[in-house]
């Protein structure tokens, strides 16, 4: 563990697994996110991976002084407003950048969740990037990469080779995480 994120972990027990892709930029999920801490074990382990990032989360968390401490943790609000919501802020963001990659919750919510917001295939399929699995798994004490797909055009396709790269992962409140659901 090279950085400081590093240590921190590695004193906590942690290790960081697999490799970050080679990529300039993507939407990477982060599974599962079953607990507030997920965000801090998360932050840790993309800053060890040394990527340029940026976080989605909620508009509601962005209210004074508490949106300051969102900024500097290296997150964006998102909202859900006609013309301007979470999906076409990314891909603006990926259009106008060499370098970044979004890092989003595919369940949206730390509760239990059984049909998961389509918004990450939907912001890697019009900003053209692959999608990163990156993932916790508290019963292993592991953060890292679990994957990279490339090939993006089908939906069910992509939820198929996310639940078989996150079977057998567990959250901090395991009976909270549930794999996608295929429609």
């Amino acid at each position: 563990m090279k950085t400081l994120s590093g240590k921190v972990l590695k004193n906590l027990g942690w290790k960081i697994k697999g490799e970050f892709p080679d990529l300039k930029k993507s939407i990477t999920i982060f599974a599962p996110h079953t607990a507030h801490i997920d965000a801090f074990y998360g932050k840790l382990g993309m800053t060890e991976i040394g990527i340029k990032y940026l976080f989605l989360s909620k508009k509601e968390l962005f209210f004074f002084p508490m949106n300051i401490l969102m900024k500097k943790f290296g997150s964006i609000a998102v909202r859900g407003v006609k013309n301007k919501n979470a999906i076409y802020q990314v891909v603006d963001l990926l259009d106008n950048t060499d370098e970044l990659h979004i890092v989003i919750s595919p369940e949206g919510w730390i509760k239990k969740i059984t049909k998961w917001n389509k918004g990450f295939y939907y912001m890697a399929s019009k900003a053209k990037v692959p999608i990163v699995v990156a993932y916790l798994d508290y019963k292993k004490k592991e953060v890292g990469v679990k994957g990279v797909i490339h090939q993006i055009e089908d939906y069910n396709s992509v939820i198929k080779q996310i639940n078989v790269m996150y079977e057998g992962v567990s959250g901090k409140c395991p009976e909270q995480f549930v794999l996608q659901t295929i429609d």
